[in-house]
């Protein structure tokens, strides 16, 4: 077997195996682990040239495994833009954005993301009017919140010859007033009129800002991602996996990323995306569409009329057959299917589709996933066990929006479940954890809080009985989107012969306080075998 290249000890060693951490020591060469045992039992393999470090009380985890991102979207954001979500009003907002675009002179375009109209005292949608007050002289694009509404200003409309009369999209709305003049607020894929002239930043910048996205991953023990994409909101794709490729022939990959693109009724494209990426640290997944939108723009399709806004249910990105013929098409043909389902009628949809694509196509381990699954009706719960759908969830989101914005537009007679980890996790189904990063930040620490004690940072609880364990939130970041991504032979668990994908936290989860998770920090992480980030609190023996 030879000598190890690394070893890691610790007193609290979460395999993934078990729901206790164990005391241990795990030996690594090359990129894989090749022994998982007592120091005594990993002595023999420690040699002249092997690094050995003691964590004594940290713990030792399988590296981080965000589901659900978007990456360059996401570095643009982080990056570039003003960040809104302390804003109390739109004036502030807009003064926030005007400061901002002071600091950067020389940028074509000024992004902003975070504002929320409902955190607002008079929780009215903003105008464009206002963000003119405070800079006219280039185009301003600002995401709300949840990133599935738009701000712009005149600028921007005069950019990208937006007009009274210009057409909506097949979903999406260009927010108008009762006169017919625009008001700046584009909903939905509307927001593509912006971000197809607004993204088209040089090669050089976007690598530079995703290499600040792998430096920040590192930095967080994140070694793996799911990159979604399915929504003109967001970049070009084929521009990222070009970044994306020349990064990993060259070696500098430092997380794994596992692409899914966007479901189409023609799959060609997937096909030969399936085909060109296939590599340990890129590749193809699956494919991802959206069947709604979001609940606080009455966009997330429901079961029954929204309670503030009974003229609607709110809709779907494509009429319910034509959702069920682009999962029958992908599904015999192997591809696995990421729905994006906020509202109870989404989520019973995308139920529907899978269960009708398992009738006519046969059953197979087709792993299909529902992302958000904010409102679920409680006669649809056990149908991800039996259906064998994982209910992806980004547990920070809870804290993100009010409760009051759910319950103020969802009538009880419709029995809503509101992130309901807990309820489906009891059923035995599987549950994985993200960020949608830009939407709130990387740090996975954020949705292990969140998902444990269902608390936002200022205390305030929602839903309690929906909280897990540890064990449960940190296999649902780790083991469930390795699952998820058909890699559990290589990924997500601490065990001899898998990839040595590691990160070292500075506390033990399972003994401190919950409000101690916030403040923990990564020690150490190590990608494909190699350390890629170490904090000077970690010593050698």
């Amino acid at each position: 077997m030879g000598k190890a290249d690394i070893v890691l000890s610790g007193q609290h060693v979460f395999t993934g195996l078990q729901d206790e951490p164990i005391q241990a020591a795990i030996a690594i060469k090359e990129n894989k682990i090749m022994e998982i045992g007592s120091i005594e039992e990993i002595t023999s393999l420690i040699g002249d040239q092997t690094k050995v470090y003691d964590m004594e009380d940290g713990l030792i985890i399988p590296g981080f495994h965000d589901f659900h991102m978007h990456i360059m979207m996401g570095s643009i954001l982080q990056e570039d833009s003003a960040k809104l979500f302390t804003a109390a009003s739109e004036e502030e907002a807009a003064k926030m954005v005007g400061e901002f675009a002071e600091t950067r002179p020389n940028d074509e375009w000024i992004f902003g993301i975070g504002w929320d109209h409902t955190n607002w005292k008079n929780k009215v949608l903003p105008h464009r009017s206002t963000l003119d007050q405070y800079i006219c002289d280039r185009p301003v694009l600002l995401f709300n919140a949840e990133v599935h509404y738009a701000w712009i200003n005149s600028k921007a409309i005069e950019k990208i010859q937006l007009t009274r009369n210009t057409p909506n999209p097949e979903y999406g709305e260009i927010g108008k007033d009762e006169n017919g003049e625009l008001t700046g607020l584009l909903f939905e894929q509307a927001i593509g009129f912006a971000s197809e002239h607004a993204y088209k930043l040089p090669k050089e910048k976007r690598e530079k800002l995703f290499q600040v996205f792998l430096n920040e991953t590192k930095r967080l023990g994140i070694t793996s991602v799911n990159d979604l994409y399915g929504a003109k909101i967001a970049p070009n794709p084929l521009d990222d996996l070009e970044i994306f490729k020349e990064f990993d022939q060259k070696g500098l990959l430092t997380t794994r990323i596992h692409f899914s693109p966007e479901l189409k009724m023609d799959l060609a494209d997937a096909m030969e995306l399936q085909t060109n990426y296939q590599s340990d640290k890129l590749t193809f997944s699956g494919l991802k569409q959206f069947i709604d939108g979001v609940v606080t723009s009455h966009t997330a399709f429901l079961l029954d009329h929204y309670k503030d806004r009974p003229d609607t249910k709110g809709g779907t990105t494509y009429p319910a057959e034509t959702i069920k013929q682009l999962v029958l098409r992908a599904d015999k043909e192997s591809f696995q299917i990421r729905f994006h389902a906020i509202g109870n009628g989404a989520v019973r949809l995308a139920l529907d589709a899978f269960e009708d694509a398992r009738n006519a196509n046969g059953e197979r381990d087709a792993r299909h996933v529902i992302e958000h699954v904010e409102v679920l009706h409680p006669d649809d719960v056990h149908r991800f066990k039996e259906l064998n759908v994982i209910a992806s969830f980004q547990p920070k989101h809870i804290e993100l929006m009010e409760s009051e914005a759910y319950t103020a537009r969802i009538s009880e007679k419709q029995q809503p479940l509101y992130y309901p980890v807990k309820t489906i996790v009891d059923t035995g189904a599987k549950i994985a954890f993200g960020t949608d990063f830009p939407v709130v930040p990387l740090n996975p620490m954020m949705g292990i809080y969140q998902a444990i004690t269902r608390k936002d940072l200022a205390g305030k609880a929602w839903q309690e009985s929906e909280g897990i364990t540890v064990a449960q939130a940190l296999k649902s970041y780790t083991a469930i989107p390795a699952f998820g991504s058909f890699r559990e032979k290589e990924l997500g668990t601490l065990e001899a012969g898998k990839i040595a994908d590691i990160a070292v936290l500075d506390k033990n989860l399972f003994s401190i306080s919950t409000e101690e998770i916030l403040e923990t920090k990564v020690k150490m992480t190590v990608m494909d075998g190699k350390i890629v980030h170490e904090s000077q609190a970690v010593q050698r023996v």
